[in-house]
Order: C-alpha cells, then sequence, then structure tokens
C-alpha cells in the first residue's frame, strides 16, 4: 500500500491546536494531577470555549467498514471545531499503544489532527 500524500495543515487547524495546547497545560498547571478524567475533560471544554472555540464531549463515531455503518460505541472524548480530536488520559506512563488509536481515529473520521 502506498502512503498517502497529505497536504500541510492549515493555518486554521494549526491555530485551533495551539490553543488545545494552551488550554490543556492551563487546566493540568490549576488542577494538578490525581482527579477524574471526566474532571480534567469538562475543565479542558471551558478552558476551549473561553477561547471561542467549540467544543463537544463524548461524541459517538460510527464506524464504516464494506459500505455498513456499525454503531458499536466507538466515542471520540472531544472534539474541536469538528476538526482536531482530544482524546484525554489520566495516567503517569503513556502507553503507545494511544498512538494507534488516535491514528485509527482520525482515518475513521477522515480528520487530520489528534491530540
Amino acid at each position: 500500500m502506498a502512503n498517502k500524500i497529505y497536504e500541510p495543515i492549515s493555518e486554521e487547524i494549526e491555530a485551533i491546536a495551539t490553543e488545545i495546547v494552551d488550554a490543556a497545560y492551563t487546566v493540568h498547571k490549576n488542577l494538578g494531577p490525581g482527579l477524574l478524567e471526566k474532571v480534567y475533560e469538562v475543565c479542558f471544554c471551558y478552558e476551549l470555549e473561553k477561547k471561542g472555540l467549540y467544543p463537544e464531549r463524548q461524541i459517538d463515531i460510527p464506524i464504516v467498514y464494506d459500505d455498513i455503518e456499525f454503531d458499536e460505541g466507538l466515542r471520540l472524548d472531544v472534539l474541536v471545531n469538528s476538526k482536531v480530536i482530544c482524546e484525554l488520559k489520566v495516567v503517569d506512563i503513556v502507553n503507545p499503544v494511544w498512538e494507534a488509536q488516535i491514528i485509527s481515529r482520525l482515518k475513521l473520521t477522515n480528520l487530520r489532527l489528534g491530540f
């Protein structure tokens, strides 16, 4: 299978990404470790809204396989401006499988950027 060549990410998505990183840092700095993912998620979305962005929480996404759509409970933690996926994790160590998960979610949604 040949690698697909992509255009660079748009300036709009780059700007959204900058605000996402800033919001995540702000929440982490203010709350610190040890809380439930749900707490960080609601505060993260609040910070994004303060920046004029439009986060959607716990978005179900269908799986399309062989031209059939399956609704099997695959869910995005946060979708920002319908353009960037954010998967929140409350852990000490990053698991390499999460990279594969975000790549799969990007493919399923035809989006270009995810955190």
